[in-house]
């Protein structure tokens, strides 16, 4: 019986996830190597294969000790902490999980927002401690109907989003690298845009090329009462100026799933009570998690049959 290909594992799986693995792989934790350099100067050759995920992937120098890596499958859509770039160079394909979450975050960006709009959390704080009892009703807050919703981004999710709106009677534009050809107005100027927004969705990939892309400028320019609501990476959002512009009053609230320290939060928003605050739950959900570890393992299961994968990143399409 031929010897199972070995495979690291990078972060953490579910049993049914692991179960298909130890099926098909010798299965190395990364997690469980004292002395994780020794193990890749020991076993660093044999590794064919590595699970990880969006918020680890794989740092530069782990590849570079893992001369017959042939495959990365990773566990989520976004893959900014992965060079695929540098691994298409090298033959290695990377593959993500996308589609199968784009309900569930698309769900929670209008959950970010509509728990900001409609103040959810002060709301049921004033319940549970007895206020509105003793104290009457809380103020009025603003509507969700009729708005017009900027998307940062016009990907599979930002359309999951857009197509959700129209139950809101929402006028949807969107700002992205390139005019597509959907109904909604496309704005070159992401500041333009913001300015003409009640609400500012963010689903734009993470990396390089989109860090600190809601910059002061875009901020002021959604103003006062503008809600900011952030569902992609934390390096999207100029925190700094997020947090000085909320607490000038220079911007009106913000709905986070998302951070640029992650899990470090900055301790100012704890007491902002027009700010909502998750810990990168987007797709936190047993239904789409599951689905998400499936493909992750179809990807590798997939590899080992035939030498293809079922959703490869755009920039290793060709291997």
């Amino acid at each position: 019986m031929a010897a199972k290909p070995d495979l690291l594992m990078i972060g953490s799986v579910t049993d049914r996830m692991m179960a298909r693995l130890t099926a098909d792989f010798t299965v190395h934790a990364l997690s469980d190597q004292p002395d994780q350099a020794q193990f890749l100067a020991d076993h660093g050759v044999a590794i064919t294969a590595v699970l990880t995920n969006g918020h680890d992937g794989v740092r530069p120098d782990l590849m570079a000790a893992l001369p017959n890596l042939k495959i990365v499958s990773s566990y989520g859509v976004g893959y900014d902490a992965i060079d695929a770039n540098a691994a298409a160079k090298r033959g290695i394909i990377v593959t993500h999980t996308p589609n199968v979450l784009n309900a569930e975050v698309a769900n929670t960006a209008l959950l970010l927002w509509f728990a900001v709009s409609r103040r959810l959390v002060p709301n049921d704080a004033y319940v549970r401690a007895g206020r509105w009892e003793n104290e009457g009703s809380t103020p009025l807050t603003h509507s969700v109907q009729g708005r017009t919703v900027g998307i940062v981004g016009l990907g599979r999710i930002g359309q999951a989003i857009a197509d959700r709106l129209g139950v809101f009677e929402s006028t949807v534009v969107y700002h992205s690298r390139s005019d597509k050809n959907v109904s909604y107005r496309y704005y070159a100027d992401l500041a333009e845009m913001a300015a003409d927004s009640d609400v500012l969705i963010c689903i734009t990939p993470g990396g390089a090329a989109t860090k600190h892309l809601i910059s002061e400028q875009v901020i002021d320019a959604l103003g006062p009462d503008g809600i900011l609501v952030n569902v992609s990476r934390g390096s999207v959002v100029d925190e700094t100026a997020m947090i000085k512009a909320l607490k000038e009053g220079r911007l009106g609230g913000a709905g986070l799933d998302v951070f640029e320290q992650e899990p470090k939060v900055p301790a100012e928003l704890f007491t902002m009570d027009n700010v909502v605050l998750q810990p990168h739950v987007g797709s936190a959900t047993h239904e789409t998690r599951q689905a998400m570890g499936d493909l992750t393992c179809d990807n590798l299961s997939q590899w080992l049959k035939d030498g293809t994968t079922v959703t490869p990143v755009p920039e290793c399409k060709g291997l």
